[in-house]
């Protein structure tokens, strides 16, 4: 008996269909210096040379990692596309880049149309809200490689900074001070331990008072774009260093910037930590530590600058969308 490639478990025709349902939506991402449509082996980027002076490209690629867990159990798809762009635009943008354009990388076990479109959506949210170029992506149907109903995405950023604007920590001096904007939440990190400790306790449609929400509502926050207030900080201000707090914590992902004979105090009582990483640290009894290096603990950036300029910057950052605190120094 012949055995086809849609009895293995990958459909093509399903696929291309799929594709071609998403290619007006990824669309309205693209500008004059996109080249080319979905569907070319290679996305096609014009770089507008006369613009910059002595440019430097810079990418990143990353994933959710187990956020998706959450997206699966609350059977909403449309926010962790949109997770993976902003945290993607937030690691080129500390370093002063602005963003050009993205590629998506969507794998599950068996194509489901409706989910993929749902990620797609918060793809090209993330991108038309960070003026960045979706212009590709793979689509990988892998049966047995996946549970059903199951899916993983990454995504790979590419950016552009002047070499004489790179912020990269080399300037950064003893008595710095650290300027923490907040958090909405967990971000994209921690979610292994969130989940392991929140989810033996409870279901992700519980409501939880402390949290003024279902808990896989709040788990599913959509990590913030810090690119309009780094832009905007970088523009007026004598910016030293800029870390994105992802997985390593404030003081491992900070310490990434400094020279070998610096490193950084905290100050752990300079802002109200939000209930959810409460709520871990009391359901699990997880120790401080752990705390400390796995979360943000509602810092997700922070600013790193001269004492002289930390009040210019706090007054700046007091007119934006973020709450902002002084957190510590370099020592």
């Amino acid at each position: 008996m012949a055995v086809t490639y849609k009895d293995a478990g990958v459909n093509i025709d399903e696929g291309d269909q799929a594709i071609r349902g998403i290619k007006e939506m990824v669309k309205s991402t693209h500008s004059h210096q996109v080249l080319t449509d979905l569907g070319h082996f290679g996305g096609m980027f014009a770089f507008d040379k006369d613009r910059f002076d002595d440019p430097v490209l810079v990418a990143s690629t990353d994933g959710v990692g187990t956020k998706l867990k959450i997206a699966f159990l609350m059977n909403r798809h449309d926010t962790v596309g949109e997770d993976l762009v902003n945290h993607c635009v937030n690691d080129i943008a500390v370093g002063g880049a602005q963003p050009l354009f993205f590629l998506d990388y969507y794998a599950a076990d068996r194509l489901n149309t409706g989910v993929f479109t749902d990620v797609i959506r918060g793809f090209v949210r993330g991108c038309r809200s960070n003026q960045c170029a979706l212009i590709g992506g793979e689509t990988a149907e892998m049966p047995d490689m996946y549970k059903a109903g199951e899916y993983d995405i990454s995504g790979t950023i590419v950016g552009v900074v002047e070499r004489n604007r790179i912020i990269d920590g080399k300037k950064i001096e003893r008595s710095d001070v650290l300027i923490g904007l907040d958090s909405n939440g967990l971000h994209t990190n921690g979610y292994s331990l969130a989940r392991k400790v929140l989810l033996e306790k409870y279901e992700v449609t519980d409501y939880i008072d402390e949290l003024g929400c279902p808990l896989g509502e709040e788990l599913l926050k959509v990590h913030n774009s810090y690119l309009a207030v780094i832009q905007g900080a970088t523009e007026a201000f004598a910016i030293n260093g800029i870390s994105h707090i992802t997985g390593g914590g404030i003081i491992g992902n900070t310490n990434r910037l400094l020279s070998d004979d610096m490193s950084v105090k905290i100050d752990w009582d300079a802002w109200q930590i939000p209930p959810v990483f409460d709520l871990i640290r009391k359901t699990g009894a997880v120790p401080l530590r752990d705390m400390r290096q796995t979360f943000n603990l509602g810092i997700g950036l922070i600013f790193v600058v001269s004492r002289q300029g930390a009040d210019g910057l706090q007054n700046y950052l007091s007119g934006t969308n973020y709450k902002s605190y002084i957190i510590g120094e370099v020592v």
